[in-house]
Parts: structure tokens; C-alpha cells; sequence
């Protein structure tokens, strides 16, 4: 069967990937990473102030490297056959543009501005902006707020573009307006030269631009200029209409299409955020949580139909977000995988600092730091008495919104190792994980299961099993390493038409699961009594230490 190729590209905190798919039989015929070279050298970032910045040029050079990699790995006679891409990014990621929708960034006299890049996800800058958001919105009697589960977030479009609106007057006043990055490389690969033809897709809009179908788009005009002036305007540049994943929103330019190798016919589909494809890509199913599990978590639940009802403390509630016709409810940690990066950094400091980190020997500890500490971690019964930790290391994203939180460690002694402090940073990960799910079941929300995707869920065992011990709930992993790739590709081969919906898609491209968890009864009690302890002291440091 001819012309039924597909090519999904996701784009992660440090690369891009992007993998060739035979649309009928779900098969991962080819596959590229490109690892973003600026971003590698740490440019534009400063952890210290929370900042973190990309710059589109990684964006646009990973796009022509990975592709380009993909078609040539495959063999000259498939380029032909491919007939639609789509694209999920990480998010809220969002960046100015001008009337034309470029980047100011690609601009010469903004070139080197932080401030002109996008905004990644985990840049918490705009902390304050948000609390204003949150103490703004208490004013009106509509709440602007409920379909983003009450709290609006640092990580999120309107706290960033206030905050770089008001500490970088050039940017705000070259901005036209801005756009999330899943929303931009659609635009790109089509050729867009209009900033008022930009195509949004409800996935963005809805779980963190303030978008909903009951507004008949955003807040209004109002809502922004009273909360600050220089917001005057912004809203009306945005447009109210939305547009699914499963939607066309071009085909690619006559640049784009030579660029790559491929027809200007190839179908564009409208972007979303890679925890959403990815939870296609995983095969979710009605009130199972998927768990995205990287740098973050980012969990994905769907619901058949719409609800009657707002949840309360998650990261957003839109209709057909994640599938149409279905309730995609979000929710997510701010820190997962880079909790445990932190840890190994620590370690890592004095060989580093003593050897160089070009040393054989220093470039050898770090491959394997992770990988012993967790086969070491793994061989403890856990005990009340053990060390016990608060996740919030890069604050808190579910429940209920809060980046002032900090992270903490109770019950250190003089005997306290480097393993039960390794053991304690993954439990108050996995403790967070909980938090998630009874977030969900607290509020009639039932979790029927927990699918397992991403890095960690495929490379260690140990958080794994440590995870289903303490949700007390099985775990099935998915089998694919790139599953929201995969996701992206089954939209694709949905706005190629090649399937009529999305769930036929999943049924005829999904790849299955390799490996279930299912809890230890022995440590399933064990771990009930530490969560209770790990609930009493996160409520103790929320209220005492970090209100705000």
C-alpha cells in the first residue's frame, strides 16, 4: 500500500526527535535525535534566577537535521509516500514575534536577547506575575481560572509574557504578539508570514492560555489590561478560534518541502504539547493516567464526553485537548528526572572540579552514578525511620500550582548515607506521584490504571517498582522509546487520511506494552505510613515556611 508514511516530530527540554513511521502497520521505520548545540553550552540560561531560554535556531536546525536523517535512512523511494507531519513540543513555551510572525529572536538586533527566545517550560522567572494573575482573578465574579484548576501557574503563557513585557521595554514593544512553540513550527513548516493567520491549537490555549469554549475564546480585553496596561490589546491579537490535533493546518511550503526532500502536499497538523501526544502514543484509555516521565511528569487523563464539573488544582481541563470528544484533564510534577540530575550533579561537583570533566574516568562515574546508586537503593526494606524528603525542588506543579515551594529533608543523622538520601529524593518523587492520583479520585475522577511513558519509566526498574509500591496500583509500561513521537505520527496519519479518528489510529499503530509493575504487598503498608508522614511535613512547610 503506497503513500502511507508519516513523520512525527517531538521536541524535548534538551533535542528534538523525530521518527518515520509506516502509518499501517505502526512501525518505527526510521529515527534521529538532534541535541540542541546553544542550549548543550548553557547559553541564555541562568539557573540561578530560574531562567531558562532556547533559541529557535536549535528549533529549525533539528527539524532539517532529523528529517533529513530519517528519509535518508529509509531510502530515497519513501520520501514520495509521506503524506502528513505533526509536531508536539514541550510547554508553555512560548516567544514574541513580530507582524510576520518571526521570531524576534531570527531578528539581527535581538539575536543574543534572552528575553527574544523562547521561554521554556521549567523558567519559573515569572513567579511573582503569576501571583498576580491568581490575586487578580479573585476580583471578578466570572472565574477566569477554573478550567486551569483554580491556581495559574509561573510555568504559563500570561505569567511569562507580563514578566518579559515588563522587564524588557524593546522586546515588548517589537512583540506584535506571541506564540507556544507547538503552535510556531506548524506555522513555520507552512510557510506563515502573517502573525494574525497563526493557527492555535486548543491544547496550549486551553490548559495554559486561559482559552475556553464557554468564553467563546479568552478573557476578556479587560481582564488583562486591568491586571496590567501594557496587556492592552494582547487578546485580541491571539483570535478565539482553536483548532484540534487532528486537523490540518496547511500543507508545506515550496522552502520547506525542498529543504527536506519532500512534496509540497505532505499535510501540517496543528501542534499540541508532547505529554498530550505522548499519551496517544501510549495507548491511553478512558480514566487510565498516563504519566509522561523526563526532566518532569506530565500526566494525562481522558474522560469521555465533557464534564459537568471543574477539577480543582490540576494543570487544565479541555475538550478534546488530548482526543476529541473526550475531556483531557492534566496534570504533571515540575521536577522529576531532574531531581534525580541534581543529585548526581552534587556528586559529580568535587570530581569534576579535582580531574575535569573531560576526564575518562570523571565522564565514566557519571554514566554510572545513577545506575549504582539505584541498584544499591533498591536492595533496602524501607522503614519508618528512614530518611524522607519534600520533591518540591523545582516547585510544585500538582497539586494546586505553587513554584515559591522549596524542597526540604527530615530525619538526618550522623549515620544518614549517600543511598538512603538517593532513596529518599525517588520515594518524595513517587510521594508526588500520589499527590497526583488522589488529586484525581478525591474529586470523584476515578484512576482505573497508570500507563508508564518516557525516559525513566523505560530506564529504571527501580523507580518503577518504587512507584506502583506507593500508589499501591500496577504499572504497565509502554513498549515504544519514543512515545510521543509515536503520538504525533498517529495524529499525522490522522490528518493525512489515513484514519477517520484518532482512536483508530492508536488501535492500528499502537506498539503495545513491555512490562508491568505490580506492588509488593509487603512494602505497600511500609510505604502508606511514610506517605502520611511525607503529607504532614509538605503541609507543615506550605503553611509555615513558604505561604504566600
Amino acid at each position: 500500500m503506497r503513500g502511507n508514511y508519516v513523520i512525527g516530530i517531538d521536541f524535548g527540554t534538551d533535542s528534538v526527535r523525530s521518527i518515520l513511521v509506516n502509518a499501517n502497520s505502526g512501525e518505527e521505520v526510521s529515527s534521529d535525535v538532534f541535541y540542541y548545540p546553544r542550549w548543550a553550552k548553557g547559553l541564555n540560561n541562568n539557573p540561578g534566577k530560574n531562567q531558562f531560554r532556547q533559541h529557535p535556531l536549535d528549533y529549525i536546525e533539528g527539524i532539517s537535521s532529523t528529517i533529513k536523517r530519517c528519509l535518508e535512512k529509509a531510502g530515497p523511494e519513501v520520501a514520495s509516500e509521506v503524506v502528513a507531519i505533526s509536531v508536539d513540543t514541550t510547554g508553555s513555551t512560548p516567544i514574541a514575534v513580530n507582524k510576520d510572525g518571526v521570531p524576534l529572536s531570527l531578528l539581527p538586533e535581538f539575536a543574543e536577547n534572552p528575553n527574544a527566545m523562547f521561554i521554556l517550560w521549567k523558567d519559573h522567572t515569572a513567579v511573582a506575575e503569576a501571583k498576580e494573575i491568581n490575586n487578580h482573578a479573585e476580583k471578578y465574579e466570572n472565574n477566569y481560572l477554573k478550567y486551569v484548576g483554580g491556581v495559574y501557574s509561573s510555568e504559563w503563557f500570561w505569567s511569562k509574557i507580563l514578566h518579559i513585557s515588563r522587564v524588557d521595554e524593546v522586546v515588548r514593544s517589537h512583540a506584535y504578539t506571541w506564540i507556544e512553540h507547538c503552535d510556531w513550527v506548524p506555522f513555520l513548516l507552512t510557510g506563515g508570514n502573517s502573525a494574525d493567520e497563526i493557527k492555535r491549537g486548543v491544547c496550549a490555549a486551553g490548559h495554559k492560555g486561559l482559552w475556553a469554549e464557554e468564553y467563546q475564546g479568552y478573557p476578556p480585553n479587560e481582564f488583562f489590561e486591568e491586571l496590567d496596561p501594557i496587556l492592552k490589546g494582547h487578546v485580541e491579537k491571539l483570535g478565539a478560534e482553536t483548532v484540534c490535533s487532528s486537523e490540518s493546518v496547511g500543507t508545506l511550503s515550496e522552502e520547506w518541502a525542498e529543504k527536506l526532500g519532500l512534496s509540497t502536499q505532505v499535510k501540517v497538523g496543528a501542534g499540541a504539547f508532547d505529554c498530550h501526544m505522548g499519551a496517544v502514543g501510549g495507548e491511553i484509555e478512558p480514566y487510565f493516567l498516563s504519566k509522561v516521565m523526563g526532566t518532569s511528569t506530565c500526566d494525562i487523563l481522558v474522560v469521555p464526553g465533557e464534564l459537568d464539573f471543574t477539577v480543582e488544582g490540576i494543570c487544565g481541563q479541555v475538550n478534546g485537548s488530548v482526543i476529541p470528544k473526550m475531556t483531557g484533564l492534566e496534570a504533571g510534577q515540575s521536577a522529576f528526572g531532574d531531581a534525580y540530575a541534581w543529585f548526581k550533579d552534587l556528586l559529580m561537583w568535587p570530581l569534576i572540579e579535582i580531574f575535569g570533566k573531560d576526564n575518562e574516568q570523571v565522564k565514566l562515574a557519571e554514566k554510572k552514578i545513577i545506575p549504582m546508586l539505584s541498584e544499591k537503593a533498591s536492595l533496602i526494606t524501607p522503614a519508618l525511620s528512614q530518611p524522607l524528603a519534600i520533591d518540591w525542588l523545582n516547585g510544585r506543579r500538582t497539586p494546586y500550582a505553587n513554584q515559591n515551594l522549596k524542597s526540604a529533608f527530615f530525619d538526618l543523622n550522623l549515620s544518614t548515607d549517600v543511598i538512603l538520601l538517593f532513596r529518599a529524593v525517588v520515594e518524595s518523587t513517587c510521594f508526588g506521584a500520589k499527590k497526583i492520583v488522589e488529586c484525581f479520585v478525591d474529586q470523584q475522577i476515578p484512576v482505573k490504571g497508570i500507563i508508564a511513558l518516557g525516559g525513566v519509566a523505560k530506564k529504571s526498574p527501580f523507580v518503577m517498582q518504587m512507584m506502583a509500591d506507593i500508589i499501591n496500583m500496577p504499572i504497565k509500561v509502554h513498549k515504544s522509546e519514543q512515545t510521543c513521537a509515536l503520538g504525533a505520527a498517529m495524529f499525522a496519519a490522522v490528518v493525512g487520511g489515513i484514519y477517520q479518528t484518532v482512536e483508530e489510529a492508536m488501535e492500528k499503530m499502537g506498539q503495545g506494552f513491555d512490562v508491568e509493575y505490580q506492588p509488593n504487598p509487603d512494602f505497600a503498608p511500609i510505604y502508606a505510613e511514610r506517605y502520611k508522614k511525607y503529607s504532614q511535613l509538605s503541609d507543615l512547610l506550605e503553611n509555615n515556611l513558604y505561604h504566600v
